[in-house]
């Protein structure tokens, strides 16, 4: 399967961040979501991120120019009749995004491939979304998508393997490391993630520790490069809440079942870096 064409459904930090690294690796780009607002948003990051490496000397300006002019804009579904790769990175909601392959199932070319980058939803019960089960795959990414270098491929019940080697191509492609994982709820990585995050977030609901000794104690005592609730803010407090409601909800294992701080910091809107508040105060 010859992909050019990428299609990202979603330009937040994620989505935002898929086309980039695409965009980068020489591919055509294409980025949607519900407003036009939102895709200007996440373009003008891409640019400001872009313009950080120009500065550092790590890519040129002409090189920024050709990554951004490989990237379009589309407020609707229009153009996926054009995409040879539609990677889905909506809201971690299964309704939301079943809604959106419903409606690129109708639109688009035969051979088109359906990935969806959920981090907990599994990929056979998306794939069932659709009427070419066999085009169906997740791509998990790692957020910050420009530097984490992994992303969890996994096929559902019905994936060809046509398909799979396709998209661990592609991956390679754009500088990332393909694993397989299992269709199982939290795939590989975030069955330990969600442990570790619900760990810290009971810790600071119960006063045992402070955000920062959690963070040092696991950066220095266990070599990890980033403290699990640095990751929380970075990620967004929301989001690791939904991975852990979907967990427990699918396992019914009280391990999963969300720390009470979650509820808390989501109705203050501490959703992390992107709100100003989060674990932390980021100072806006």
């Amino acid at each position: 399967m010859d992909i050019k064409n990428i299609m990202v459904i979603g330009s937040g930090l994620m989505g935002s961040g898929i086309a980039q690294v695409s965009a980068q690796a020489g591919y055509n780009v294409i980025m949607n979501d519900v407003k036009m607002e939102f895709i200007d948003k996440g373009f003008n990051s891409i640019s400001k991120i872009l313009d950080g490496r120009v500065k550092k000397e790590k890519i040129t300006a002409a090189d920024k120019d050709a990554i951004l002019s490989r990237i379009s804009k589309a407020p609707s579904f229009e153009d996926a009749k054009k995409a040879d790769l539609i990677i889905e990175a909506a809201f971690e909601n299964f309704e939301v995004k079943k809604s959106i392959f419903q409606k690129l199932d109708s639109l688009c070319h035969k051979d088109v491939i359906f990935a969806t980058n959920t981090s907990s939803i599994p990929i056979t019960s998306l794939a069932t979304t659709v009427q070419r089960p066999e085009k169906f795959i997740g791509m998990h990414f790692f957020s910050p998508v420009p530097v984490m270098r992994l992303v969890e491929v996994i096929r559902g019940k019905d994936t060809s393997e046509n398909v799979v080697a396709a998209v661990l191509d592609f991956c390679r492609k754009i500088g990332k490391t393909p694993i397989l994982a299992g269709d199982v709820p939290g795939f590989i990585v975030n069955r330990f993630l969600c442990l570790l995050y619900n760990e810290a977030a009971n810790e600071i609901y119960h006063g045992l520790a402070s955000a920062e000794d959690i963070d040092t104690g696991l950066k220095l005592g266990a070599n990890h490069p980033m403290g699990p609730v640095e990751i929380m803010d970075m990620a967004g407090v929301d989001v690791v809440y939904l991975a852990l409601s979907s967990l427990y909800e699918m396992t019914g294992e009280e391990r999963y079942k969300p720390s009470p701080i979650f509820g808390q910091m989501i109705t203050e809107n501490r959703l992390g870096r992107k709100t100003g508040r989060g674990f932390y105060d980021y100072g806006k």
